[in-house]
């Protein structure tokens, strides 16, 4: 067994390796731009803005290399990654892809920027305001162009505006000539037989994904985007409350679960049975998040005179509160949801049970258990649960995902601040260091969770061979 544990844990090396890849790419490929995201709500003035967005792209490394190495076309260069805003770089990306020819796009951008500041540099009389800001807009809008059509409705807007005013398009003449000079080299030179070369280019261990995957395996989760607090803790201040939660449901479905399948297995047919089958065919069809509303309704509020509980949340005790206080505070905020989430595990579990033991009491072994003269009790726990374990093993691998991973109605329901209600609000504020660390560690416990059932299994059998020796 030893040896298959080491092996197994050998294994979990690559595994670990294409789940980060999968997770990382997936965060890459994900639409919006993180910069944006980190810095809304921030109140930067728009003539700071690509100051603090350039500082909060090195920041979270976004202005290096996503991988060690790309596969692309000759036609693009190996510092697209630099080009900054995003949206400024997707749209030298769209470019390329119609025109190949980088150099002469590069040139064109390049004067775009200096126009710009050119343009920037300049205090407009109160009378050629309006002119004025009509060329800003035009120019600011040209970066994220990328349509022909529209890169020149841009340029004409630029040029109208400045006709408007003779002493500004003096000032700037030589540079907006230039610009349209460089525009016009882009449709002229144009290298489309580049983009079906193929090409490599290598990054080394300066790149995001390498940063990205040595920060996680020393606990560094990154930055989230919304309020820029570390991952790490936001997942710990979450995971407390859903571990006590889950474990507490998962421990309690187990211990009722297991007794009431095996005495449905025992009794079979008898009226004792059939009820119990009943009730629970009748829990397992009523939806835990439909429960979770009455018992919110009936229980928690005085309206209908059952005012026992409360609704769970983060509780305003006062600093002072003695620990009595505090645990009666707790307790009277967990037992409703727990009891959401234990009873739809107990009725399936409850079945699983009474099906394994069902068919484990009618094996050969059984009789034999008999004939020798043991009591029921042995015969039954001792001789058909052991040959039973096995739905309950496998059932069991799933529990380390579930505990860490919580029910997301449930939290929402009962306002409980754990992993379930912080996974669905980073994907509804598009906080994907958040998302895509959830997703690893969920990852990294199903794992486990299939190391420690393949374990039991061979506890629970011993027949089972771990050591792969008489295998052929």
């Amino acid at each position: 067994m030893l040896q298959y544990l080491l092996k197994r844990l050998l294994l979990f090396v690559p595994m670990l390796f294409v789940i980060s890849f999968i997770a990382f790419g997936l965060n890459q490929c994900t639409p919006g731009d993180p910069v944006d995201a980190a810095l809304e709500g921030s109140g930067v003035m728009p003539s700071a803005y690509l100051r603090e967005y350039r500082q909060k792209a090195a920041a979270l490394e976004l202005d290096k290399p996503p991988f060690y190495f790309t596969l692309t076309a000759v036609a693009y260069p190996d510092t697209l990654h630099k080009i900054i805003p995003q949206r400024n770089r997707e749209a030298a990306t769209a470019l390329i892809a119609q025109f190949g020819n980088w150099p002469e796009i590069s040139a064109y951008l390049q004067q775009l920027a200096a126009f710009k500041t050119k343009l920037d540099d300049l205090r407009p009389d109160p009378a050629a305001k309006d002119q004025f800001n009509l060329a800003m807009y035009a120019t600011e809008r040209l970066p994220q162009t990328y349509q022909p059509a529209s890169i020149q409705a841009g340029l004409d807007s630029i040029g109208l505006a400045l006709a408007r005013n003779p002493a500004l398009q003096q000032k700037v003449a030589s540079e907006f000539e230039a610009l349209q000079q460089a525009y016009r080299q882009i449709g002229s030179n144009q290298s489309r037989w580049k983009l079906y070369i193929p090409t490599f280019h290598g990054y080394g261990f300066h790149n995001r994904y390498h940063n990205w995957l040595i920060g996680i395996l020393k606990g560094d989760f990154g930055t989230s985007l919304k309020d820029g607090r570390k991952v790490s803790v936001k997942i710990k201040e979450a995971v407390n409350w859903t571990l006590s939660l889950t474990i507490t449901a998962i421990l309690l479905a187990y211990l009722l679960s297991v007794p009431i399948g095996v005495y449905s297995a025992v009794h079979q047919g008898s009226k004792t049975e059939r009820v119990v089958s009943v009730f629970l065919f009748g829990l397992d069809s009523m939806p835990n998040f439909w429960m979770a509303s009455l018992l919110i309704i009936f229980f928690t509020t005085p309206e209908y005179g059952m005012d026992f509980f409360r609704v769970l949340g983060p509780a305003s005790l006062p600093a002072d509160a003695s620990f009595g206080e505090r645990f009666f505070s707790a307790l009277t905020g967990i037992i409703l949801p727990v009891f959401c989430l234990t009873y739809t595990a107990l009725a399936y579990i409850s079945r699983q049970v009474r099906t394994s033991m069902i068919t484990a009491l009618k094996q050969d072994y059984i009789r034999t258990a008999r004939a020798k003269g043991l009591t029921a009790s042995q015969v039954v726990w001792k001789h058909a649960f052991r040959n039973a374990l096995f739905p309950l093993i496998t059932m069991f691998a799933s529990v380390f995902p579930a505990a860490l991973a919580g029910s997301v109605i449930i939290e929402q329901i009962f306002n409980i601040p754990g992993m379930g209600q912080l996974m669905i609000k980073s994907i509804q504020g598009d906080d994907w260091p958040v998302i895509y660390t959830i997703l690893m560690l969920a990852s990294l416990l199903t794992m486990i969770g299939i190391l420690v059932a393949d374990l039991l299994y061979a506890v629970a059998d011993p027949r089972v061979d771990l050591s792969n020796k008489n295998r052929k």
